[in-house]
């Protein structure tokens, strides 16, 4: 159970909590079992009862959508963040040979895929938000939590990776703005897939 022990441990001392990752080095069945799927149910299932049972405000008029089209949406959303963990973890080991030398070059899979999960630790356990959508506070606290994913990411190469400080820097950079494209990539799949008609439905 440390996996979920390291994660609370990083949210509160990122560097300590890396140190506890590096030296427990899970492997990859035991990260998508213990961390990455329960961390990634709590923003789907969340944000699923948020916007089915409580609403947002829009103006004067309570808004909330159909759990016919909730459902697809938070299951599409669960997949999508496991996917994205997936593919953003395995660049991370296929760029490692450029910023790696030596021995300390035979990163793997799992390596990539650690530090993307517990990167994107804050992002998961501010999933909670979803229970009770305010969309200007949940927007404000979504810069905070994404600039605190940015700082984990920017502290965990060095100790997941095996790489210097400086290499550790110029890796995270890269690593940074390709997420930035995959992010970019994502909306344009959501919006393909409204057009296809997995557009949601309103109640008032």
């Amino acid at each position: 159970m440390h996996t979920i022990f390291d994660g609370i441990v990083l949210l509160f001392n990122p560097r300590k909590g890396w140190q506890l990752i590096a030296s427990h080095n899970a492997g990859i069945v035991k990260l998508l079992g213990l961390h990455l799927i329960p961390s990634a149910l709590i923003p789907a299932v969340c944000w699923y009862y948020g916007v089915t049972e409580v609403g947002w405000t829009i103006g004067e008029d309570m808004v909330k959508l159909t759990k016919a089209t909730a459902a697809p949406m938070c299951i599409m959303f669960f997949l999508a963040m496991l996917a994205g963990v997936l593919f953003m973890g395995s660049l991370v080991n296929w760029m490692s040979e450029s910023y790696t030398e030596g021995d300390d070059g035979n990163a793997s899979f799992s390596d990539g895929v650690r530090l993307i999960t517990y990167t994107a630790t804050p992002f998961f356990v501010a999933g909670f938000m979803g229970l009770q959508p305010i969309l200007w506070l949940d927007i404000i606290l979504g810069v905070g939590v994404a600039c605190y994913c940015i700082f984990l990411l920017y502290i965990g190469v060095c100790p997941i990776m095996r790489v210097t400080e400086t290499q550790a820097f110029l890796y995270a950079s890269a690593v940074f703005a390709i997420a930035l494209v995959a992010f970019v990539g994502l909306l344009t799949v959501t919006i393909l897939l409204w057009d296809f008609g997995m557009f949601p439905e309103y109640t008032y």
